[in-house]
């Protein structure tokens, strides 16, 4: 959790300024005013969003209400509301939460590829340990602390590209949506195998035979061919390896191409 505005030194920012803030990422800039002293075991931001992610990776979004947050921090509802004012803010900040990832220090040797990498799988893994991250729907573009950390650190890699800062943001967005629907993709495959599916049947190996009779040339023409060979329901072994891995390959590929050719560009 961010640090009272006073210790990060935003106290030279005015009220007016801020107004405009959700009240969920005010919360999570520390620029809200802190509760009175409340009775002994006070309670404290972090605390009730440290229980409402647990309460949540345990027993998913749904299960997480101020009732059973204070339920289990042992106070009552009411004392919730003094520090956060609704389940929506609560939520803003259980997202932010998800995004306090161990941003690597600065690797001057190494290529903007693998950096890029390892932010994509960063950001996968945020789904695959919070689970419920991509059932919030996304309301804004990111406002929090450490969401915005973490599109810094995107930034840095990218500092040297030869594109405008729209461009940059473009890409961003590219790499956080393919990281999104990867990561949503295994938080399934995580959740099916846990419920008791196995991975032939996650992957349709298990129905080959099944769809096989049912996919006919004449009704699927382009899909036929591809369930005979084996593609579709990874009946025979990929040369190419792991989908979600050669789905990322071809967007840096894509990025790559885009920057050389722009450095081929006369500068205005």
């Amino acid at each position: 959790m961010a640090k009272d505005r006073r210790e990060d030194g935003m106290d030279h920012l005015k009220d007016e300024d801020l107004d405009a803030l959700p009240g969920g990422v005010a919360l999570s800039w520390g620029i809200v005013k802190k509760p009175r002293r409340g009775p002994k075991g006070e309670l404290s931001i972090k605390k009730i969003v440290d229980t409402a992610v647990s309460i949540a990776d345990e027993d998913g979004l749904a299960a997480v209400s101020m009732s059973r947050v204070a339920q289990s921090l042992g106070f009552t509802t009411m004392s919730l509301y003094r520090y956060v004012t609704s389940k929506n803010d609560l939520l803003v900040l259980m997202q932010d939460a998800a995004c306090e990832i161990d941003i690597p220090e600065e690797n001057e040797g190494a290529g903007w590829r693998e950096e890029l990498r390892q932010y994509v799988f960063a950001c996968m893994k945020v789904f695959r340990e919070h689970p419920w991250f991509g059932d919030i729907p996304i309301q804004s573009v990111p406002l929090a602390p450490n969401n915005l950390l973490v599109i810094d650190w995107t930034l840095r890699i990218m500092k040297d590209f030869p594109i405008n800062d729209f461009e940059k943001m473009s890409f961003v967005l590219l790499l956080s949506s393919y990281a999104r629907a990867a990561g949503m993709i295994e938080r399934d495959m995580q959740q099916a195998l846990k419920e008791g599916d196995t991975l032939e049947a996650f992957s349709g190996l298990s129905y080959t035979a099944a769809l096989k009779k049912l996919v006919t040339k004449e009704r699927f023409p382009f899909l036929f061919p591809v369930l005979m060979s084996g593609a579709y329901t990874g009946e025979t072994e990929s040369p190419i390896g792991d989908d979600l891995a050669f789905g990322l390959e071809i967007i840096l590929d894509g990025i790559e191409q885009y920057i050389e050719t722009r450095r081929g560009m006369p500068q205005a």
